[in-house]
């Protein structure tokens, strides 16, 4: 007797997401979530292009535009570039300003809607896995039964600890100072300072929250030794050393640290175990990419986790998670490191950073660059062929409605401008779509439930294969 489908471990964004994408496959999942309550708190403050999109094909994007900022403006890599790209490959071309706290207020909000059970307060301590399943034990001597375990519970993962699996890298070498607090001098005093210590100091900044609150950003003295809170004092001594003044700051709401310690788990999955977002991966907060990083793991987990509980996985596909996922952690865990090389207060660093500014007013460069950073650039291996062949598509209009609306049940899609082909046998598993518009300029696309092309073309059999590989054998009858 199972008490869940899938224990998701961890309520953030990444644990959020991925209930909700299981929920959309009939399945139950149950998360496990430490805190009592939301923390409030917000470590990143916005979502990148592909999160967007993400947040479209499942039919949220208005809940967060209505609550967010929309940005096309330079600096997200490194601080480096005056504008925002032209040309991105998306029907989404900005950054949505929003701070995490209303991001998971919105992902927790959809995820009891359709269906998602979520228990607060209850922690972790210990599991074992055998051929048929996980059995969790709770703090409080709760044993639970599931079909599979996902560890999203954050750097500090006590789901990665408990399975063995390596988590190598690097160890942080510097450290920042942020909080959340109110400020005793007119912001007109506070934006020339910024401005003048960003020059050589880009670990540094104050940003308006709202409400009259105020994020700080400051280096930290050192490294400390046990990873505890600031305190307001440390913070204002801080703020004055680096830039001369400490703003008046007051009634912090959160004081916090973080390092820029990089690590990758060494594999994704364990038997019956698997990792996503923090527990996954560890790296600096430059380019604001690790909630994002999170929230696409989960988009790609999600169905493939459904196929194989539902029993109609083909061969292999729960492993493509790893295969596809794990060089994507890597390459932002590479981009972030050369970020920090290029955020150095060093001379060879500094000469660096402005010798890639002047790249980044070449409008390729410039692209290049956001496209890594907001992960439109994406491709995964889904064999030789079409240029179109594993990546995602951007929203097109269709002939009735737009590409994204028909992903919003989670099931993939056949683009089928021929009206010929069918995908009969996979219809509770894939919808054909007719009416296509100008985009894509192909016969007809199989994409998977993430969005992502797997087969382009126009012949039934290359059609049944791609059925077959990605969705496997086709139903009874």
């Amino acid at each position: 007797m199972f008490d869940a489908d899938v224990l998701v471990v961890g309520g953030g964004p990444t644990g959020l997401v991925l209930a909700s994408e299981l929920r959309l496959w009939g399945l139950r999942p149950l998360v496990l979530e430490k805190a009592a309550e939301p923390s409030g708190h917000s470590r990143a403050l916005g979502l990148h292009v592909r999160s967007i999109e993400v947040m479209d094909q499942r039919g949220l994007l208005d809940r967060f535009l209505a609550r967010g900022r929309q940005y096309r403006v330079g600096g997200f890599f490194a601080g480096l570039g005056t504008s925002w790209p032209e040309g991105l490959d998306t029907a989404h071309s900005y950054v949505l300003g929003i701070p995490q706290n209303i991001t998971e207020e919105l992902l927790d909000e959809h995820a009891r809607e359709v269906g998602v059970e979520l228990w607060r307060g209850r922690e972790l301590v210990g599991f074992e896995q055998d051929e048929e399943g996980v059995t969790a034990v709770l703090a409080d001597g709760t044993r639970l039964r599931a079909r599979w375990l996902v560890g999203c519970d954050g750097g500090r993962s006590t789901v990665r600890a408990l399975t063995g699996i390596g988590f190598p890298g690097e160890p942080a070498r510097h450290e920042t100072l942020i909080a959340e607090v109110r400020i005793g001098v007119p912001w007109e005093e506070v934006v020339p300072v910024v401005a003048e210590v960003r020059r050589t100091q880009t670990r540094y900044g104050v940003m308006p929250l709202g409400d009259g609150l105020y994020r700080v950003v400051v280096p930290a003295a050192g490294l400390s030794e046990d990873r505890s809170a600031p305190t307001l004092d440390e913070l204002k001594e801080r703020l004055t050393a680096v830039g001369g003044t400490d703003f008046g700051v007051h009634e912090p709401r959160w004081l916090s640290r973080f390092g820029d310690a990089t690590r990758q788990a060494e594999r994704y999955r364990e038997g019956r175990v698997l990792l996503a977002g923090d527990a996954a991966h560890i790296h600096p907060p430059t380019g604001g990419q690790g909630l994002n990083l999170g929230v696409q793991d989960a988009f790609n987990l999600g169905w493939k986790l459904a196929g194989e509980v539902l029993g109609w996985a083909p061969d292999g596909l729960l492993d493509t998670y790893h295969s596809e996922r794990h060089p994507v952690g890597a390459a932002v865990l590479d981009n972030t490191r050369a970020q920090m090389e290029l955020m150095s207060a060093e001379p060879g660093a500094r000469a660096v950073r402005r010798l890639l500014a002047e790249l980044m007013e070449f409008d390729e460069v410039n692209r290049f660059l956001i496209g890594k950073l907001t992960a439109v650039d994406l491709r995964y291996d889904c064999g030789e062929g079409h240029e179109l062949l594993g990546r995602r598509l951007k929203d097109v209009p269709l002939k009735e409605g737009r590409l994204y609306e028909a992903a919003r049940d989670g099931r993939g899609l056949l683009l089928d401008r021929t009206g010929s082909l069918a995908v009969t046998g996979w219809e509770d598993r894939v919808r054909r779509v007719t009416g296509a518009g100008a985009e894509p300029d192909v016969p007809a696309a199989l994409l998977r439930p993430d969005g992502h092309v797997v087969w382009v073309g126009d012949d039934p059999a290359g059609l049944r294969d791609g059925l077959e590989r990605w969705f496997g054998a086709p139903s009874a009858g």
